[in-house]
């Protein structure tokens, strides 16, 4: 396989110096060619037909979401990382963009002490997006730490029958395209509360959260600390907090901390899945969406060891089939749908119930 070909697309000189240095770093990656404005990056794309691209959104002459759209008509299997400000007008654009069709975004580095930390920060973030997104159909995952035996340790369910208590959704790389297809189709009369966590910073879990509260027909929140998790509602764990359930009689009530990150990540899929699997027990369903790593899988071995249920999303229709992949490969799925099914299952498993498998050995 050749390297991974890029535009960079900014109007910033230095930036657009920045981030072609710290691609040309990367040996399995070249900057294909650079754009100072939206017209120079669509011919810039007929010219070099670069793998991927890299987008800033405020641009003279032709806006970044203009360019996308015209993107998204000529070229619709393009990869496309939208490079935003971390701001208030720059996630409310960025959530823009998703919407119309860009499948990432990285928040350009601010307040990170200097050049220096500016650049490694980019490293980590800009190059396994870019690495995901252009091997779309692989677990891009990072190394899991083994069982003592070498293998991962096997589930050991309890059996249960009936119906959960609540939903816990775990996503991140095309995550807010995802939530917006599924999380419509669900009735405000669903008998349970939904927890979810998407990988994204402050500010953009806000905008996420009114967005998809304007299409739902549930109620959506950005999770405060102290919100009881009533039924029919759907609570967001805000960007760079973790989010966790407690049981605290007579509530199940989250709690939201600033706690070291976990897996790189904060809010962390295993966090929420943990506590919600020690609050809810066996009446627990989890489900792990489109995402990059391996966040969630350490949340579904014990959401499964509780007797919960775990639904993934398939590889085919994944935009990075990460998460839901390791969860998948590691034989804790109890099923696994393309995302137009995923809705479907989470009424009927929640309307239904569900029966986890008995205990290896049980007669």
């Amino acid at each position: 396989m050749g390297k991974i070909r890029i535009l960079v697309v900014d109007d910033s000189v230095v930036v657009r110096r920045m981030v072609s240095d710290v691609l040309s770093s990367d040996p399995h990656m070249e900057v294909a060619g650079v754009a100072a404005n939206g017209r120079i990056a669509l011919a810039k794309i007929e010219q070099s037909n670069p793998d991927i691209a890299t987008l800033d959104l405020e641009m003279p002459d032709m806006h970044g979401l203009e360019v996308l759209r015209e993107i998204r008509r000529r070229r619709p299997d393009l990869p496309v990382i939208i490079f935003s400000t971390l701001s208030e007008r720059g996630a409310a654009i960025t959530l823009e963009a998703l919407a119309l069709g860009a499948n990432d975004y990285v928040t350009k580095p601010a307040n990170v002490g200097g050049v220096v930390q500016a650049i490694e920060c980019l490293k980590t973030e800009l190059i396994p997006r870019i690495r995901a997104l252009c091997q779309p159909h692989r677990a891009a995952v990072l190394p899991v730490e083994p069982s003592p035996s070498g293998r991962m340790a096997a589930p050991r369910p309890v059996f249960f029958e009936g119906k959960p208590k609540a939903v816990v959704i775990g996503v991140s790389t095309g995550g807010p395209g995802a939530l917006t297809q599924v999380l419509p189709q669900l009735e405000e009369t669903l008998p349970v509360p939904i927890l979810i966590v998407q990988h994204m910073p402050e500010l953009f879990t806000r905008f996420l959260s009114e967005r998809l509260n304007h299409i739902c027909r549930m109620n959506v929140h950005e999770a405060l600390d102290g919100m009881i998790a009533e039924s029919g509602n759907i609570f967001i764990a805000p960007g760079g907090w973790h989010m966790l359930i407690n049981w605290e009689p007579p509530h199940f009530v989250l709690r939201i901390n600033r706690e070291a990150p976990r897996n790189s990540c904060r809010p962390s899929v295993d966090l929420l899945f943990e506590s919600a699997a020690e609050a809810y027990g066996s009446g627990l369903l989890g489900v792990v969406l489109t995402g990059m790593g391996y966040d969630g899988l350490k949340g579904a071995e014990k959401i499964r060891e509780k007797g919960g249920y775990i639904l993934t999303q398939d590889r085919e229709s994944s935009v990075v089939w990460g998460m839901p992949g390791v969860v998948t490969e590691a034989g804790l799925a109890n099923k696994v749908v393309p995302l137009d099914q995923v809705a479907t299952e989470i009424k009927r498993l929640v309307t239904m119930g569900f029966r986890s498998p008995m205990p290896v050995g049980t007669p």
